[in-house]
C-alpha cells in the first residue's frame, strides 16, 4: 500500500513538473518575441512613431469588433499604453481567428450532431401556456444553442457534492450499455478510486466506458500514464487540449464541463469535479460547498450529444447514434432543458441565459458563484432588476481559493450594491456551486460561473429548469446558504478615497485579461 501511495505522489510531481516546464517554455517564447519586436522602435524615431500609429489603428479595429465592449476595452488600454507589448500579446493570444481550424473541426461535428437535436413544438406551446417568460428563455436556448426543451424528465437535486457522487456510483453499478464521463478535473485518489472500481467492473462485464478530462484541470491530479491504465481495463480514455510547451492560443480555452451519462437514460451535472476537496475529504479553503443534479428521462438525450461533441472533436469516431440516444420518458412535472456553451461560436449562451432569467424575475433572483467577474452589460441587468424592486442576491466565497481572483471579485461589489444588489459572503468556506434561481419557478444548475472565463473562454454546460418540483429544494438550500453567510453590502456602499477607487478601477480593467 505504501509503495502505491509513493508512486501516485511521484506521478503528481511529474505532472506538476510538466506544467512548470510548459509555463517556462511558453513564457520564454512570449518574452523573446516581445523583446525582438520591442527593439524595432529604438532603431529610429520614424519606426517608433509608426508603431504608435499602428497601435491606434489596432485599438480602433478591436473597438469595432463584434465582441463585448468589456472584453475589448482592456485590450485597447493595454495596446495604447504599451504599444509593442500590448500588440504582441494580443496577436499571440487575443485573436480568436488564431484557432479558426479548431472552429472548423467543431462546426463539422456539430453539423452532424444537430440532426439529432429535435424540438417538439407542442412542448414549447404547453410551456407558453404555463409560463410565458420561461418559454421565452427556452426559445432563447433553442435559437442560440439548438438545445431543445423536454418534458418527461425526473430531476433530483443534491445540496452536497458527496450526495450526488454517491448516487452516481450506485447508478453506474446498474449500467448495462454505456457510461460516459466528462470532467474538468479528475484526481486519482480515494474518491475517484471508488468510482474507478465500478467502472472497471462494468467494463469487464461488457459495458462501454469512456472517460474524458481536461489536461489543465487535471494536471495536478493525474499523470499521462492514467490513460494507459484505463485502457488496460478496457476503458476508453481521452484528454482534452493537452498542454504544450509552445505558444498555442487554444490552450487558453478549457473544457470546464461536468457530465456523466449512464445508458443514455440517466445524466448528472453540477459544480463538482472528481477530486477530494469537492467532497470535503480535504479542506484547503474551509468547507467546500458544491451541488449537483440528476436527470432521468428524455432530456438526457441532449447531455449524451453534448458529451459526444467533445469526444469526437479530439478524434472523430464513427458510431451508430441509435445505440446511445435511447432515453425513455419518465412522467414528471415541469420542463427541463440541458444546454452547453462554447467559446468557438458568436453566442454567449451561458451569460444570455442568466441575463434572461434576471430580466424576467418579478420577486427575486439569487446566484451562487465562486467568482464574480462580470461585464458591464451583466452589471446593468442585475442593478436594473434591483431598481425595479426585485430582490437580487449573489453569494460569493468567504474563504477564496485564489487571492488574485478574490481581489477581482471584490472590485465588482461597489457598483452592484450601490445599484441595489445584495452581496453575501459564505462564512464556512468556499462555495463552488454555480446556480441561479428565480421566483420559485425557474432555476439553473451546472458549471457556469459568473466570470469571464466561464462566460467567454471555456466549454461549459448547464440545465435550465422550469416548474420542476426540485426547485423548492434548491430554494431551501439557498436560504440555508444565506443563513451561513454575511451580508457585506453595506461595507461597499460608502464613498472611498481616490487611491482605493483608482486601484479598483485598474483591477476591474485588467480582470478580463486573466
Amino acid at each position: 500500500m505504501s509503495n502505491m501511495r509513493v508512486e501516485k505522489r511521484t506521478n503528481v510531481r511529474n505532472s506538476i513538473m510538466r506544467l512548470f516546464v510548459v509555463i517556462v517554455a511558453v513564457s520564454f517564447q512570449i518574452f523573446w518575441l516581445l523583446n525582438l519586436f520591442g527593439q524595432l522602435r529604438f532603431i529610429s524615431p520614424k519606426i517608433g512613431q509608426a508603431i504608435n500609429n499602428l497601435a491606434i489603428l489596432v485599438a480602433l479595429w478591436i473597438y469595432g469588433r463584434d465582441k463585448n465592449i468589456s472584453i475589448n476595452v482592456p485590450w485597447m488600454a493595454l495596446i495604447l499604453a504599451f504599444p509593442m507589448f500590448g500588440m504582441g500579446l494580443y496577436f499571440l493570444i487575443g485573436r480568436t481567428s488564431l484557432f479558426n481550424h479548431v472552429k472548423e473541426v467543431y462546426a463539422h461535428i456539430d453539423l452532424f450532431l444537430y440532426r439529432y437535436f429535435h424540438q417538439d413544438w407542442s412542448i414549447l406551446e404547453e410551456m407558453e401556456s404555463v409560463d410565458i417568460d420561461s418559454a421565452k428563455d427556452a426559445h432563447l436556448i433553442w435559437n442560440c444553442g439548438h438545445f431543445p426543451v423536454y418534458k418527461d424528465t425526473a430531476v433530483t437535486y443534491y445540496p452536497e457534492a458527496l450526495e450526488g457522487f454517491n448516487a452516481q456510483i450506485e447508478d453506474m453499478k446498474k449500467a448495462q450499455h454505456f457510461i460516459f464521463i466528462e470532467y474538468h478535473a479528475i484526481e486519482d485518489g480515494y474518491s475517484f478510486g471508488q468510482m474507478k472500481e465500478v467502472l472497471i467492473e462494468r467494463a469487464a462485464a461488457g459495458v462501454e466506458v469512456r472517460i474524458f478530462y481536461d489536461d489543465m484541470g487535471s494536471i495536478g491530479f493525474l499523470n499521462k500514464s492514467f490513460i494507459k491504465e484505463m485502457e488496460s481495463y478496457g476503458i476508453q480514455c481521452r484528454v482534452f487540449n493537452p498542454i504544450r510547451p509552445w505558444i498555442l492560443v487554444f490552450m487558453n480555452n478549457r473544457d470546464h464541463r461536468k457530465i456523466t451519462v449512464i445508458d443514455g437514460q440517466i445524466g448528472y451535472t453540477g459544480g463538482y469535479n472528481l477530486a477530494e476537496e469537492y467532497f470535503n475529504r480535504t479542506h484547503p479553503y474551509g468547507y467546500w460547498k458544491d451541488t449537483g443534479i440528476r436527470l432521468e428521462g428524455s432530456a438526457v438525450r441532449s447531455m449524451t450529444l453534448t458529451f459526444l461533441e467533445m469526444w469526437n472533436a479530439t478524434n472523430p469516431t464513427h458510431q451508430a447514434m441509435a445505440n446511445y440516444l435511447i432515453a425513455k420518458p419518465v412522467p414528471s412535472k415541469g420542463f427541463v432543458q440541458p444546454y452547453a456553451d462554447s467559446p468557438l461560436d458568436d453566442e454567449y449562451l451561458g451569460e444570455d441565459v442568466y441575463m434572461s432569467i434576471v430580466n424576467h424575475a418579478k420577486k427575486y433572483v439569487y446566484f451562487v458563484t465562486p467568482y464574480l467577474i462580470i461585464t458591464e452589460e451583466m452589471t446593468r441587468v442585475l442593478t436594473l432588476a434591483a431598481k425595479r424592486g426585485v430582490d437580487v442576491r449573489i453569494i460569493t466565497p468567504g474563504t477564496p481559493d485564489k487571492q488574485l481572483t478574490y481581489m477581482f471579485t471584490q472590485s465588482f461589489y461597489r457598483d452592484l450594491v450601490r445599484g441595489g444588489v445584495r452581496i453575501f459572503e459564505y462564512i464556512p468556506g468556499f462555495p463552488h456551486a454555480k446556480m441561479c434561481i428565480s421566483d420559485d419557478t425557474v432555476a439553473t444548475c451546472g458549471t457556469i460561473n459568473l466570470d469571464y472565463r466561464s462566460l467567454y473562454l471555456h466549454f461549459e454546460n448547464g440545465v435550465y429548469l422550469s416548474h420542476v418540483d426540485c426547485i423548492a429544494k434548491m430554494k431551501k438550500d439557498f436560504d440555508h446558504m444565506f443563513d451561513l453567510s454575511k451580508d457585506v453590502s453595506e461595507d461597499y456602499k460608502g464613498d472611498i478615497n481616490m487611491i482605493v477607487r483608482t486601484w479598483r478601477a485598474i483591477v476591474r480593467l485588467i480582470a478580463p485579461l486573466f
